[in-house]
């Protein structure tokens, strides 16, 4: 998308920095961030992009060493890749009989990237529950395998494009906004 943007208006640069940490818009640190999950009441304006489902995922190559689990509890035997930045929830949300448990798993990696964590599930380091957008392509191919899926919640995680709004906002940063809105709807 960033590529499309920057084809669309090759006069503005766009300084692109990646990564999971929550950045301090009104202190300069971004124009515009994207943000998953519920947002805290803040100044900042934000523009609801679309939503993504998590989805508990493994290699082939993980599941042919480890075994496919047949249901929730046999994580707790399995190496789990988690989110360890502060906002994430440490147990995995799971539906038994239309209701809503969580189970506390856990492994011998954690991280603060999302991307990072589809990669470790890719190369066979262990399962992971992530966000569908970000393994949707890997779901086809088959290099990852959706596992559990009967017992998945449906959670929905909302996607913000947040920034500093008002008189103020650069026009760079309206064009932004709205080509992510524009192309961006999940």
């Amino acid at each position: 998308m960033v590529a499309a943007f920057s084809a669309r208006y090759p006069n503005i640069v766009v300084d692109l920095t990646l990564g999971d940490e929550v950045v301090d818009i009104l202190g300069g640190q971004a124009n515009v961030a994207v943000r998953f999950g519920h947002l805290p009441d803040s100044p900042l304006t934000a523009r609801r992009i679309g939503d993504t489902g998590q989805v508990v995922v493994a290699s082939p190559e993980y599941l042919q060493r480890h075994g496919i689990p047949q249901e929730p509890e046999d994580l707790l035997r399995h190496n789990c890749l988690r989110f360890n930045f502060r906002r994430a929830e440490p147990n995995w949300p799971i539906i038994r009989d239309g209701k809503e448990f969580s189970l506390k798993v856990s492994g011998n990696i954690e991280c603060s990237s999302g991307e990072a964590l589809a990669q470790l599930a890719r190369v066979g380091a262990g399962i992971a529950r992530i966000g569908e957008f970000s393994v949707s392509e890997d779901l086809q191919r088959g290099d990852l395998i959706p596992l559990l899926e009967a017992w998945n919640p449906g959670d929905q995680e909302p996607i913000h494009a947040v920034f500093a709004g008002g008189s103020a906002m650069p026009a760079r940063v309206r064009l932004f906004v709205d080509f992510l809105l524009e192309h961006h709807r999940m």
